[in-house]
């Protein structure tokens, strides 16, 4: 069976528009789905499961993977027949920089041809979205907070004229309001705590190459979270000092855990991001799949 390749037209300009061209030199025999609205990849990841497919390739930004995984998992037994790649066309692309897979088409596409497949964890979490509750995968990260209302602000066109660049003018944008008290509750009552921002992460970086959870592994059957117990000034620069040094779990103001299940709930409206996408808000509950993903990454790590 041919492999099926879900294509976001609108994904870093240029290299999305050269993606058939290149495709057709690299792989005449694979099938090309472009999507044509936020959540289409959606629907066409979970026909192409239907149609037998058992290679989708994920060709765009780090939404449009988790658009394409959360249609695999919508299937019936979807992740079990079908195995997920990316050729990485977005802003940020933090799946592709997890797994090390080169952003060009070229070698990106050899590891589709001759990657290794890896089983991953895949966490399923549910949310308040625009039509009541819903529930989608995440691959790698998501966030509850700042950095959730930061991508609420971000605009396609000032994203498309000054990409990563446009997150930090949201993010201080968001700095201005008020940051609502969220209270991160393990499944099994044995842990509580408030913070005023929550980062969860699969693996080790966030927003690129931060490695905002340096202790993560998208193995161990857990998801890691950074809580910030106040936003402010101070703590954002403690944050990226903490980074810079490898030292953020020793910082002051800040929390860390790793859980198999959690809730996220806030008596305020509080935003909620899925792989660098706003998708709804709080409260959430969110339980990891272990190794339920099988993804391919490079035969040998690094290249």
């Amino acid at each position: 069976m041919p492999t099926c390749v879900i294509f976001n037209p609108t994904a870093r300009g240029d290299k999305a528009r050269h993606l058939r061209e290149g495709l057709a030199r690299l792989a005449p025999d694979c099938v090309c789905k472009p999507t044509d609205c936020a959540g289409a990849a959606v629907r066409l990841a979970s026909e192409a499961v239907a149609e037998g497919f058992d290679t989708i390739v994920a060709a765009g930004g780090d939404g449009t993977v988790n658009e394409v995984v959360t249609g695999i998992a919508r299937v019936p037994d979807g992740l079990r027949r079908a195995r997920l790649a990316i050729l990485p066309l977005g802003t940020i692309n933090v799946i592709a920089r997890e797994l090390r897979i080169p952003f060009a088409l070229k070698p990106a596409w050899n590891v589709v041809a001759t990657g290794a497949e890896r089983a991953v964890d895949l966490a399923e979490i549910e949310f308040a979205g625009a039509q009541g509750r819903e529930r989608r995968a995440v691959v790698q990260l998501a966030g509850a907070g700042l950095d959730a209302r930061a991508i609420e602000l971000v605009s396609w066109s000032l994203k498309k004229k000054f990409g990563p660049l446009a997150y930090i003018w949201a993010g201080g944008r968001a700095m201005r309001e008020r940051h609502p008290a969220i209270t991160v509750t393990a499944a099994d009552g044995m842990r509580s705590r408030r913070a005023e921002l929550v980062l969860i992460g699969s693996g080790q970086f966030y927003g690129g190459s931060l490695r905002v959870f340096p202790q993560a592994r998208m193995e161990d059957g857990r998801f890691d979270l950074c809580l910030i117990e106040r936003v402010t000034w101070m703590a954002l620069l403690r944050f990226v000092w903490g980074i810079a040094t490898g030292r953020l779990e020793r910082q002051t103001g800040f929390s860390h855990w790793q859980s198999a299940a959690f809730t996220l709930a806030s008596e305020e409206r509080v935003p909620l991001e899925i792989e660098g996408d706003a998708v709804g808000q709080l409260p959430a509950s969110c339980r990891v799949l272990p190794r339920a993903l099988r993804i391919l990454a490079p035969a040998t790590p690094g290249l």
